[in-house]
């Protein structure tokens, strides 16, 4: 049997199909299989700071529970956050934790010093 040039037209129609289909699912599952991500922009890690009441700001992707100190921390449609945090003076460690529906979780800690003025 000869094929003819509609039937190549369709295999190939065919494959080009389920080609970006198959593209396009990973390309969507790549936020679950990478798991929740913390973007902070305020503090900067290592920061020496005068004042001891500090913005902690940044974004967070792919999370379900985001904790600032083991307290939860919410976050708007987009994913920012923002809260204030009173330092004690001296050496302060900020914990970050961020945690997804399928219980893949990441931490941050950020190291700042507070010097009384």
């Amino acid at each position: 049997m000869k094929k003819n040039g509609t039937y190549y037209i369709k295999f190939y129609s065919l494959v080009l199909l389920v080609l970006v289909v198959v593209g396009y699912s990973g390309f969507q599952a790549q936020k679950i299989l990478r798991g929740p991500v913390i973007n902070l922009s305020s503090p900067l890690n290592g920061a020496t700071y005068t004042t001891p009441l500090i913005e902690i700001k940044g974004v967070a992707k792919n999370t379900s529970v985001l904790r600032l100190n083991d307290r939860p921390l919410y976050t708007d449609k987009l994913g920012n956050f923002k809260d204030s945090l009173l330092l004690l003076p001296g050496y302060n460690i900020i914990k970050l934790q961020a945690e997804d529906k399928f219980g893949a979780h990441v931490e941050r800690k950020i190291e700042i010093i507070y010097k009384e003025l």
